[in-house]
C-alpha cells in the first residue's frame, strides 16, 4: 500500500512529464527576477505616496506558500528571502493554452518567477497582477501539512530546511544572528583589531579544558584534534607583533550536549596588546550593549519570564564573596577537595567523589551562582588553579586576573589578564597534567606555544565570547539548538 507521500510525489513526476511534454524544462537554468518581494512592496507604497497614476511593472520570482482560488481567478501567495507578496492571475483562461496547463500544474512548495502590475486590493493587499509566469522549479514533496507552524522539534532541527520554509520566526532568528556578527566584526575592526585565522586541525588539544574530537590525517600518518580553543595559536600572533586580533570560528568539544552546550559551536577570542582584564571589561560590556541596541533597537530584550537590561554599567561582582552570598560556602576556608565536598554535601549536594578542587568550585558557581545572575554581570578574580593561562593578582598568591560575563542565567563570555611568564606557564601546565593525569579533560603542554612565550609576549588581555549563547539572549531562545543552523542530533534508528 503506498502512503501518502509515495501518491503525491507520483503525481508531481507526473506533472512534469506533461510540463516536458508542452515544451517547458521544469528546472530552467537561470530567471533574471528585477525586483525582490520587499522592493515591490516598497515600491507600491512610495507610489501611492506620491499620488502618481502609473503602471508599476515588476518581475519577482519566490516559492508557491499558498493557493486560493475564486471563480476564474485565483490568488497565489509567493515568498522569497526577503519576504512573501501576494499574485492575482486574474481570468485565468485569457492566458494562452500552455500557460492554462501550466498553471494546472502548479503546486505549493514550486518555484515561479512573474512578471505583472503592480496593485493593492480592496482588502489592502499588495499584489501583482500576473501578466507572464514561468515555472523555476517543480517541488516533488510538499510542504509540511499546516505549513504556517511546523511543530515538530526534531523534524525542524533535522531538516532545518522546512522549519525556515515553514517558520517565519525561525528565519528571523538568523537573521539577528548574521547582525550580530557583523556588528561584532565593525566593533573590532574600528578598533583596530585584526581578524584572523588558526588551524582547526591541531597537533594537540590546548587552550581550556575539555576532551576533544580526534581524527587521523592519512598523508602526515599522524593524529590531529578538532581545536577545543583559538587561544595558544592567537596569542602566537601576539608574540608576532599583532597587537590586537581576533577570531570568529567553530570550536569542538567532545561533551555532552544539552540546551546550553553543542559539540560543535561558535566562538569570538580576541586579545589585545598592552590590557588587562579590566581594559577586556570594559570593552566587552560597550562592545554587547551596544550590539544589543543596535540589533534590537532597545537596551532591553525579554528572556523567558525575565527582561534583561543591557545598558551599561554592568553588575561587578568578587567571586568568593559571590559564592559565600549564595551558596553559604566560603571556599577559601576549604583548601582541598575532600574537605570541600564534605561541606558541600552538608549543603544537600550529591557530589561526584572523582571532582578535584577547582571543579567543586565550579559546581558551587553553576549550582548557586550562575543561575542567579538574570542580569548582565561580572564575576572576577578566580583561584589559580581554575585558570591554568591566566596572571596572578598582585598581592594575591591564589588568584588570578580573570573575569567571566554572565546574563539570562548562563555564562557567555570569559576573559583572563594572560599569563606571559613563560616558566610560571610551564609550571602551572605540568602542575595541572599531574592532578589530572588520568583524565581527558587536562590542559596540555603544548611545546611550541611555550617556545614562543620564550621569545617574549607583552602584557595581554584575551576574552572569549560564546555567540550562540549571545543570540539566544537576543532571541529568547531557551535552547541552543534554536540558534544553531544545524545542530547535532543523534542519528535516527
Amino acid at each position: 500500500m503506498t502512503s501518502r507521500l509515495e501518491r503525491i510525489t507520483q503525481q508531481r513526476l507526473e506533472k512534469i512529464k506533461r510540463i516536458k511534454a508542452s515544451g517547458i524544462d521544469p528546472y530552467p537554468h537561470r530567471y533574471h527576477r528585477r525586483h525582490t518581494t520587499e522592493q515591490s512592496v516598497a515600491l507600491l507604497g512610495k507610489q501611492e505616496a506620491s499620488d502618481k497614476i502609473e503602471h508599476l511593472v515588476v518581475s519577482v520570482a519566490g516559492r508557491v506558500m499558498a493557493k486560493r482560488k475564486m471563480g476564474k481567478s485565483a490568488f497565489f501567495d509567493i515568498r522569497d528571502g526577503s519576504g512573501k507578496i501576494q499574485l492575482l492571475f486574474q481570468d485565468i483562461n485569457r492566458y494562452d493554452e500552455n500557460q492554462i496547463k501550466l498553471f494546472n500544474d502548479l503546486d505549493i512548495g514550486d518555484f515561479i518567477g512573474v512578471d505583472g502590475n503592480l496593485l493593492r486590493t480592496k482588502s489592502g493587499e499588495p499584489t501583482v497582477l500576473v501578466a507572464e509566469f514561468t515555472l523555476l522549479a517543480k517541488s516533488l514533496r510538499p510542504l509540511p501539512e499546516k505549513w504556517h507552524g511546523l511543530g515538530d522539534i526534531d523534524t525542524r532541527h533535522r531538516q532545518r530546511y522546512l522549519d525556515l520554509i515553514s517558520n517565519p520566526e525561525v528565519r528571523e532568528t538568523f537573521l539577528v544572528r548574521s547582525r550580530v556578527i557583523a556588528a561584532i566584526r565593525e566593533f573590532l575592526g574600528k578598533r583596530d583589531f585584526l581578524e584572523v585565522e588558526t588551524p582547526v586541525l591541531q597537533p594537540s588539544a590546548g587552550g581550556a579544558l575539555a576532551r576533544p574530537f580526534i581524527t587521523h590525517h592519512h598523508a602526515l600518518n599522524q593524529d590531529f584534534y578538532l581545536r577545543i580553543a583559538m587561544e595558544l595559536h592567537l596569542k602566537r600572533l601576539i608574540v608576532g607583533g599583532f597587537d590586537r586580533v581576533y577570531e570568529l570560528g567553530r570550536i569542538f568539544r567532545n561533551e555532552g550536549i544539552s540546551t546550553r552546550h553543542n559539540p560543535e559551536f561558535t566562538m569570538l577570542e580576541s586579545y589585545q596588546a598592552y590590557a588587562d582584564y579590566n581594559d577586556v571589561m570594559n570593552m566587552l560590556e560597550e562592545m554587547v550593549s551596544g550590539i544589543v541596541k543596535k540589533v534590537t533597537g532597545s537596551y532591553r530584550v525579554k528572556f523567558g519570564e525575565d527582561t534583561i537590561d543591557f545598558k551599561k554599567p554592568w553588575q561587578r561582582l568578587e567571586l568568593r564573596q559571590a559564592v559565600a552570598e549564595y551558596s553559604g560556602i566560603d571556599f577559601v576556608h576549604y583548601p582541598d577537595a575532600d574537605l570541600l565536598r564534605a561541606r558541600m554535601q552538608e549543603k544537600g549536594l550529591e557530589v561526584d567523589p572523582e571532582k578535584d578542587w577547582p571543579r567543586l568550585v565550579d559546581e558551587l558557581i553553576s549550582t548557586f551562582l550562575e543561575p542567579k545572575l538574570v542580569q548582565p554581570t561580572f564575576v572576577r578574580d578566580y583561584p589559580v588553579s581554575m585558570s591554568p593561562l591566566a596572571k596572578r593578582k598582585p598581592g594575591q598568591e591564589r588568584v588570578v586576573e580573570r573575569f567571566e560575563a554572565f546574563a539570562g542565567g548562563m555564562e557567555i563570555a570569559n576573559a583572563f589578564t594572560e599569563l606571559n611568564d613563560p616558566v610560571e606557564q610551564r609550571q602551572r601546565f605540568v602542575t595541572q597534567q599531574k592532578e589530572r593525569a588520568k583524565e581527558e579533560e587536562t590542559e596540555v603542554i603544548d611545546e611550541d606555544f611555550l617556545t614562543a612565550l620564550e621569545y617574549g609576549m607583552p602584557p595581554t588581555g584575551g576574552l572569549g565570547v560564546g555567540i550562540d549563547r549571545l543570540v539566544m539572549l537576543l532571541t529568547g531562545q531557551q535552547s541552543i539548538r534554536e540558534v544553531i543552523l544545524f545542530p547535532q542530533l543523534r542519528e535516527k534508528p
